[in-house]
């Protein structure tokens, strides 16, 4: 684990740390925010960003202040944090997004670091390419090949305090991800954003975002800040925070005001459609949406902005409680109900649930089953890898009711969907405490179903029975051809 990192609590792959910023004199909590500043059009002046929002860190673009005559010798002379009014972090990018945009800008690695060391950066970013999403396989490794160089560039320069970005590249390509984020990882640098993220973003491909986190971290290690570089609006905030990611940053606020558009943590609404703002921010609780209608183009554009920081920011303290009582996958669950691409984004990073297990606590706070993804959530595979491991006793009842008041064997055991199979010892342990309905649906008998399957495993000289309460026929069927079942329904 790099030395300015800390992790005090994990959730998932979503953990609350401590960045440490030497350069800035400040430690940063993540999950952070980092709102964009635009050198040249402060939406929110960068004070009011700190004292009003909350942020700890920003964002600026060193590459528009070198390229902009009337404000780079200012900044020059006065430094980035006086320039800007900010006395927090600041987080520089060095025109990587410009050279996607573009094709091509006038500056190096060397140059551009060396740049954002004299106005006073406290977070650099090398000259990377960001290869953009369904780039052809050469192109990708060519390109990764070129934004390796930049790190190695990075390294080399005299940085001082100044930590540094270490940008991982790869496009789509799961492999190329996973050896940039070894490859990063073994770098002196500091800070590690998977890049090239907001094609995807902005297309709603939640899915594929899971997919390039998923392969970044498996090269990056756990114990590294992970940047989800251009990632800001709150309806996705949960699901990357639970994939593995510490901080943020996105324009967003700013540009979506400028056309109009109200954020919630469901979606997008315009504002010329909206007769109710379901928010109580203290823009929407002074305010109606006619009145912001009524107002000029730059008080719309400016309160609008205010409003989408308000329910972003309040969104990442609502993750970051989320983590310390140990729900985050609930919040996931629920925000995942509110776009068919956040549900498949959901569903793509329970496909991890095998690495998601490995820094997901062992116990939390309650379990709620609300939807038929949480059958395939870490707690249930690990209570099934358990199962693998009790001994059963010669005769032994799996159950969903009561145990019978006069019966025959060695043992009776509840069986609870979607865990399986428990003895009484843990009834009150977590997961098993989970709140379930009492309707279980086809998953959560599935899910069941193997873990009676992992007890016969580990027990094959056990005689089981298994009373099930209607089970679907898929969960039968997952069932070993030695488990004798009863149906409790026509038991009666």
């Amino acid at each position: 684990m790099r030395d300015h990192f800390e992790i005090r609590d994990h959730d998932a792959a979503g953990r609350i740390g401590r960045l440490e910023v030497p350069r800035a004199g400040v430690t940063v909590e993540t999950p952070a925010l980092l709102p964009v500043v635009n050198p040249n059009v402060l939406t929110i002046e960068p004070e009011r960003l700190r004292e009003e929002f909350g942020a700890e860190m920003l964002i600026t673009n060193s590459y528009i202040i070198r390229s902009t005559d009337r404000i780079r010798d200012r900044v020059v002379d006065e430094g980035l944090h006086e320039f800007l009014g900010f006395d927090g972090a600041i987080m520089t990018d060095s025109g990587s997004f410009q050279l996607a945009e573009y094709g091509d800008i006038d500056v190096t690695t060397a140059e551009i670091i060396e740049f954002q060391r004299r106005i006073g950066s406290d977070v650099a970013t090398p000259v990377d390419v960001p290869t953009p999403p369904d780039a052809d396989r050469e192109r990708a490794e060519r390109e990764l090949a070129t934004t390796k160089q930049a790190l190695a560039d990075a390294e080399d320069a005299d940085t001082g305090e100044m930590l540094v970005n270490a940008p991982v590249q790869g496009a789509t390509y799961a492999d190329l991800r996973e050896e940039a984020g070894r490859h990063a990882a073994a770098t002196d640098l500091d800070v590690f954003p998977v890049g090239a993220m907001v094609p995807l973003l902005n297309s709603y491909r939640y899915a594929e975002v899971v997919e390039a986190v998923r392969a970044a971290k498996r090269g990056l290690g756990p114990g590294v800040p992970v940047h989800l570089f251009g990632a800001g609006h709150p309806m996705m905030l949960a699901l990357a925070v639970a994939a593995g990611c510490d901080l943020f940053d996105s324009a967003a606020y700013a540009l979506m005001a400028r056309d109009g558009r109200y954020l919630t943590v469901s979606g997008t609404e315009h504002l010329e459609d909206l007769d109710y703002f379901p928010c109580s921010c203290p823009v929407c609780a002074d305010h109606a949406p006619a009145d912001l209608r009524g107002f000029g183009d730059g008080e719309t554009e400016r309160l609008l902005a205010e409003h989408n920081l308000h329910v972003t920011f309040e969104e990442l303290r609502r993750v970051k409680e989320a983590i310390r009582s140990g729900n985050l996958l609930d919040l996931v669950d629920r925000r995942a109900r509110g776009h068919p691409a956040m549900l498949d984004g959901y569903r793509a990073l329970l496909d991890h649930a095998e690495e998601l297990e490995r820094t997901d606590p062992g116990s939390k706070d309650a379990f709620f089953y609300t939807s038929h993804e949480a059958a395939r959530r870490p707690e249930v595979r690990r209570h099934r890898d358990r199962l693998g491991r009790l001994a059963a006793p010669d005769d032994l009842l799996l159950t969903e009711s009561k145990a019978p008041s006069d019966h025959a064997y060695d043992a009776v055991w509840r069986v609870k969907p979607p865990f399986g199979p428990y003895p009484p010892a843990l009834s009150e342990t977590y997961p098993l405490t989970a709140e379930v309905p009492e309707r279980t649906d086809d998953a959560a008998q599935v899910a069941a179903a193997a873990g009676v399957a992992a007890l016969a495993d580990a027990n094959p000289e056990t005689t089981l029975t298994l009373g099930h309460d209607a089970w679907c026929d898929a969960a039968l069927e997952r069932l070993p051809d030695r488990v004798a079942t009863e149906n409790l329904r026509t038991l009666g």
